[in-house]
């Protein structure tokens, strides 16, 4: 396993030794979900255990049907990950301030991905945890600050980072480290478009390309052809609209993030205004970041399931970015044994997912109006088409991206208008301050 020169290696031992090195470290998720459903409001009168809104959620985490597959046939390490974060909100939420933190930065030096969250720790940190006290409206009573809590904090980022970055700093790795960490030459998408806005910027100038040719407005002789659609992993231009760096992806991520970051400060919902930050900052960063995996989804996703039974306003909006989400990892399974697992798997989560939410807020208003409705009974079409109806195509040899380039658009219009709603939920929910004196 460890001898690099030793190409396409497979044994039955290594087999083994993945598959149960990933079922023994999701004891943490088991463990972190468990903590999880202690945070979750228990006042709805639910005589059926199966109706309970703790029993719902340990549900929809453990038996997620994106991290599901992603770890289990995919194969990662995202389930005991996920552990880690889902362990740190729980102890956000039971004003464990110190042992979220801890938790949380160990995770960030387990994977740098989790940066995407990073805002929205800082800033609930500095404003629940180092300000010590509100005024009765809410807003921060400034002369609260603690010097001590806040060196308290650092301390412990600092002793963790020390602990993770001190070899290579030693060993005068730190560039070779950060350069892997930040691959900027891979470009703006993965071989498959992960369903964010650069996915409907990419398909927007390939129609205005083809556009273009037909109209003989552009020169067949200066487009490159199939760069975005090629499946490598590279760096492109773009045809007609301007082409994209990385700095552009930072402003727009960070443009995206500032309103959640300004209502944590400025409008303070306690641990579910947190909570509601960091799914947007996840969100945000999927949205816009550069070269975004498609799996990236999982990181609001799974947050998301902790909102989901405790309004109805936010179970629709997790529906809808589950169903979404969870459909746009398909083309991660594309083997011909696959197909049968992943539609009834998925079918099994998104029918459970749908009836115990609708449920759960039986007595409130539907969680889908007809818009949304349509749209996610479109995903049935889509995949009948992708699947049985374009491989017999003759557009099969000439047009091969098709089926991704329509599984990833598409999949992009419901996640932006998932993020969109709850962005809107976000600026409309009253503070904790103004929602107590009501």
């Amino acid at each position: 396993m460890l001898n690099v020169h030793n190409l396409n290696y497979s044994s039955s031992r290594t087999l083994l030794f993945q598959r149960f090195s990933v079922i023994f470290t999701d004891a943490l998720f088991v463990y972190a979900v468990h903590e999880c459903c202690k945070c979750v409001d228990g006042k709805k009168a639910c005589k059926e255990l199966t109706e309970k809104p703790k029993f719902i959620l340990s549900v929809l985490l453990l038996w997620n049907f994106g991290l599901l597959i992603v770890d289990h046939i995919h194969f990662q390490y995202n389930g005991f990950l996920f552990g880690l974060m889902l362990l740190s909100i729980a102890r956000l939420f039971q004003k464990r301030h110190m042992e979220g933190a801890f938790l949380f930065a160990v995770l960030l030096h387990f994977k740098h991905i989790y940066l995407y969250v990073a805002p929205a720790y800082g800033i609930y940190l500095l404003r629940s945890y180092c300000f010590t006290a509100n005024k009765p409206d809410g807003s921060i009573r400034w002369n609260t600050f603690s010097f001590v809590r806040l060196i308290s904090l650092g301390l412990t980022v600092f002793l963790v980072s020390a602990l993770s970055l001190g070899p290579f700093l030693a060993l005068n790795q730190l560039p070779q480290v950060f350069s892997r960490l930040f691959p900027f030459k891979r470009g703006l998408c993965h071989a498959y478009w992960a369903p964010n806005f650069w996915a409907l910027y990419n398909a927007l100038d390939k129609v205005l390309s083809v556009i273009g040719l037909q109209l003989k407005l552009l020169d067949p002789k200066k487009i490159p052809k199939a760069s975005m659609t090629s499946g490598l992993v590279q760096q492109f231009q773009h045809t007609v609209l301007p082409s994209v760096t990385p700095l552009v992806t930072l402003i727009c991520t960070l443009i995206a993030i500032l309103p959640s970051i300004f209502c944590l400060w400025f409008k303070p919902q306690g641990p579910r205004g947190f909570l509601r930050c960091l799914i947007l900052c996840a969100l945000s960063s999927f949205m816009f970041g550069w070269h975004v995996h498609e799996k990236a989804i999982l990181l609001a996703i799974l947050p998301m399931s902790l909102l989901s039974v405790g309004k109805a306003g936010d179970a629709s909006i997790f529906l809808i970015l589950t169903t979404t989400g969870h459909y746009s990892l398909f083309p991660l399974l594309f083997t011909a044994p696959e197909l049968p697992i992943k539609i009834l798997l998925m079918l099994l989560f998104t029918i459970y997912s749908i009836s115990s939410l609708k449920t759960l807020f039986r007595k409130e208003k539907p969680l889908f109006n007809w818009m949304e409705t349509f749209y996610l009974l479109g995903l049935g079409p889509l995949e009948v088409f992708c699947e049985f109806v374009f491989p017999f195509t003759s557009w099969k040899l000439k047009y091969p991206f098709i089926p991704l380039l329509l599984t990833s658009v598409y999949c992009a219009v419901g996640i932006t208008y998932a993020w969109f709603k709850l962005y809107v939920s976000v600026f409309t929910d009253p503070p904790v301050g103004k929602t107590k004196k009501q």
